[in-house]
Formats: C-alpha cells, sequence, structure tokens
C-alpha cells in the first residue's frame, strides 16, 4: 500500500507528522514551514531592525546551530542587511563545553559567520569545575545561570552589540513556566513568556570591560515557538553538526523535574506545549504590576483610566460574572500595605463586627444595638514613634533598579548577585596553594 501524500504538495511521499497539527508532510515541505514560521515570528513582533548587529548565543547545541543557520538564511532571502555574530560562553566544564565549543567553531566556519568567545575564568577568575568541587553539585545551577546571564551582557558588550538572540523552544518555555508555578513565583511569568526581554544596563563611564561599557542589552527568542522535536528535524534533515551531549551537572537541577512532567504531557497531548505557553502569557497579564493594576489584560489602559472604574465590576479583566481576579489581588495587596503601615504609624483601624442575635436577658450593653455595628474608636501614637522601633513586619522599602557598586551591572541592591555568589567562593578559596614534591619519599627524605 503507497504511503500518504504530503498534505502541502500533495506529490512527494508524507515523511513527518507534526506535533503542532498532526499534519503529514514531505521533509522539503517541513523544512520551507518552518522557515516560513520563523520568518513570520519575527515580522510579527519586529524583533529586528533593519541593519542592526545581532549577536547569536552559540551553545553548539541543536537550537542554537538550527537558530544560526535559519537566521542566515532568512537574512539572505528577504535582505534585512543584518549584521549576524556567534557569541559563546565558555563555562569551563570538562567533557562538555570544550567539545560543544569545536561544534560552534565548525558552525562558525560553515556559515561564515564571526566568533567571539566568553570564558567565565576570564571574567569571574572560576570555571564551574572549579566552583562544583568548591560548593558541590547541590546548587551549582544556580552560580551558572547568574555568572551566565550576566556573561553574556558582557560579552555583547565587548563586540558592541545591543541584542543577543537565543535558541529558547517552546518547551523551553514551557518548562519555565511550570517551574515559576510549581515555586509561586508568578512576576516572573511576565519575563519568561517574553518574546524579547532586556537588560536596561548602562555602566559608569569609568567602569569599562575591555574598552567596552555596558549597553541596553535586549533579548529576545525568535524559535519561542517552535517545538524541540521539530527543531530535531530540521537539524537532521539539513544535515548540521551540533553537539548532542547534556551537561554533566545538569541532572541535580530542578529543571529536569519540570522537564519530565512536559514531556510525559506531549506523550498524552502535544498540544499542551504551546497551551501552556500561552497559559502563562495570558497568567502573566493578570499579575498586578507595580501600581497595583493588571499587566495588561484590561485591554492596555493606564491606571488612570482604571482607577476610575475601579468599583465597576463590569469592567474587570474578565469572567463572565464581571469578577476581576486581578483587581481582586490589587485589593488585597493594597490592604495588606494598609495594615502593615497602620501597625508601624501605631493607628488601630476600625473593626466592624458581624452582628449575632443575643439573649434577651443579657446584660452586656451591645444587646440593646442590635442593628448598629460596633466601632473602634480611631487613635494614633505619633507621639511615641521617635522612640519607636521598627516592627519586624513592616513594608519594606520598594527596590528600585540600580547598578552593582562593583562592576557596574543591572541590580536592585547595591551589590549584585553575581558579585555576592563570587564574594562567598573567594572567601573559602585557599590564598596559598599547597604543592608536593614527587622527590620527596618520606617525612624523614632528604
Amino acid at each position: 500500500m503507497p504511503g500518504a501524500l504530503c498534505e502541502a504538495c500533495n506529490r512527494n511521499r508524507a515523511q513527518i507528522l507534526r506535533p503542532k497539527n498532526h499534519a503529514r508532510i514531505c521533509a522539503p515541505c517541513f523544512i520551507d514551514i518552518f522557515e516560513a514560521e520563523t520568518a513570520e515570528t519575527i515580522l510579527s513582533t519586529n524583533l529586528f531592525q533593519r541593519g542592526e548587529r545581532i549577536a547569536i548565543g552559540a551553545s553548539g547545541g541543536k537550537d542554537s546551530t538550527v537558530l544560526a543557520l535559519v537566521l542566515k538564511t532568512l537574512n539572505d532571502r528577504f535582505a534585512w542587511d543584518l549584521d549576524l555574530v556567534l557569541l559563546s560562553i565558555d563555562e569551563g566544564i570538562t567533557g562538555y563545553r570544550d567539545h560543544s565549543l569545536e561544534a560552534v567553531k565548525r558552525n562558525s566556519a560553515e556559515l561564515d559567520l564571526p566568533l567571539k568567545i566568553v570564558s567565565y575564568e576570564e571574567l569571574y577568575g572560576w570555571s564551574m569545575d572549579q566552583v562544583v568541587s568548591q560548593i558541590g553539585k547541590k546548587g551549582n545551577c544556580t552560580y551558572c545561570g547568574v555568572f551566565r546571564r550576566q556573561a553574556l551582557d558582557r560579552g555583547a558588550a565587548m563586540l558592541g552589540v545591543g541584542h543577543v538572540v537565543t535558541g529558547h523552544n517552546a518547551d523551553d518555555v514551557a518548562e519555565t513556566v511550570l517551574m515559576n508555578l510549581l515555586r509561586g513565583d508568578l512576576p516572573r511569568l511576565s519575563r519568561a513568556t517574553s518574546i524579547e526581554t532586556s537588560t536596561p544596563s548602562a555602566a559608569m563611564p569609568k567602569q569599562r570591560l575591555n574598552g567596552a561599557s555596558f549597553t541596553n542589552v535586549k533579548r529576545s527568542k525568535p524559535l519561542m515557538y517552535a517545538y524541540e522535536k521539530e527543531i530535531v528535524l530540521y537539524a537532521h534533515h539539513k544535515k548540521l553538526d551540533y553537539f548532542s551531549t547534556e551537561c554533566i551537572y545538569s541532572p541535580e537541577a530542578f529543571r529536569g523535574s519540570a522537564r519530565t512532567l512536559i514531556k510525559n504531557l506531549e506523550r498524552i497531548r502535544p498540544e499542551s506545549i504551546l497551551d501552556i505557553v500561552r497559559s502563562g502569557a495570558d497568567m502573566a497579564k493578570l499579575v498586578p504590576v507595580d501600581d497595583g493594576h493588571c499587566g495588561g489584560a484590561c485591554g492596555g489602559q493606564s491606571s488612570s483610566d482604571l482607577a476610575q472604574h475601579e468599583d465597576d465590576a463590569q469592567r474587570g479583566c474578565g469572567n463572565s460574572n464581571g469578577a476581576d481576579a486581578s483587581g481582586e489581588m490589587a485589593r488585597m495587596e493594597k490592604q495588606l500595605r494598609e495594615n502593615e503601615q497602620a501597625e508601624v504609624d501605631g493607628t488601630e483601624i476600625e473593626i466592624v463586627p458581624s452582628v449575632k442575635h443575643h439573649d434577651r436577658h443579657t446584660s452586656h450593653p451591645a444587646a440593646a444595638l442590635p442593628s448598629k455595628a460596633l466601632s473602634v474608636p480611631i487613635r494614633t501614637k505619633q507621639e511615641k514613634r521617635s522612640t519607636r522601633k521598627p516592627t519586624r513586619d513592616a513594608a519594606a522599602p520598594k527596590q528600585r533598579l540600580g547598578q552593582c557598586e562593583r562592576c557596574g551591572y543591572l541590580s536592585s541592591q547595591a551589590i549584585c548577585k553575581a558579585c555576592v555568589l563570587l564574594e562567598g567562593l573567594n572567601k573559602a578559596r585557599p590564598r596559598t596553594g599547597i604543592e608536593v614534591n614527587g622527590n620527596c619519599d618520606g617525612p624523614g627524605a632528604g
């Protein structure tokens, strides 16, 4: 019995069953569709500007290798005039990163794209092998993640690049959404589900790195809606050279648990991956922002516009009953802030207890006022504020983005997280190395 024909061209035999829509298509049509969908993602979100200089985060894996080829192909096809360069980070993991960097170098020569390699050893004085030997395999991904994010920005500064693209795919984004949900970290959903993010960091003129200061680095994920399986299929049919071994330290990471869950869901219902990504984006819109209102779920209205309709249930973010989930969260947070401020100021707020029916023989004065709520007079203790110590539960001051006092990197604290981690590592590092003389035969030798 002959095989089914490709649903796209109706000529060639179908070879691929797409996870997105279960379409049966041939390899040439799949390659064209994959590139066309990536181009549509780029154009619909205005990711690039004509003539822009773009750094491709190249790790040597399938995602970054496919991204580099697709961007170069689309750049030549549509004449975007992009200046593409490869940027690789060498974490210093023996047996893993050294081998993957060889694949990056081969792809750099194959695609005729310049390559810049920045190492942890060069930037921080530590390789990941040294970090793991110091702290063990528990929590090492925290160090690597913080260092890598900053290393990409520093590498972009060295290249004079303001836009870095990474090979994050739909599976990666879905994993991140699940991780944030499992950790209860809803504010991070917006960054995880955004196709474009930025790191607005500008170092002081005196703080420069190899002649280049930090720039406003924008990051984007052109493959955000591409399934990992489709990326593998594209790399297979294009016969790309990539490194496929997992990081030797990654089995200890929490992401592995989220990845296992995603793969199990994909077996049952392949569309689950994009559904999780879209659901994460929708939930991110319901998370209140700094002004207490939802992050765009009200149709992009300003805070002043929303304030006019705060009490109008019909203008909420929306379920069928008019209940506003975001407004509910915002009102709750506002009430908590007022309670905390009242505790600091020493004021007592009005308490209105529920009215209960009392026995007619009771002698309690409240029995004579069944229809009137009780209230406690409001009084202040401003005269005691000068001698009163702040309570432990007092509201913390609002964090503001600034620069690290040591390295100039963007941070909401005086010292950025990377410098804090490095300080802990350097404190535990021995100041003097111990050398063993190979000619020594024993305690009494020589």
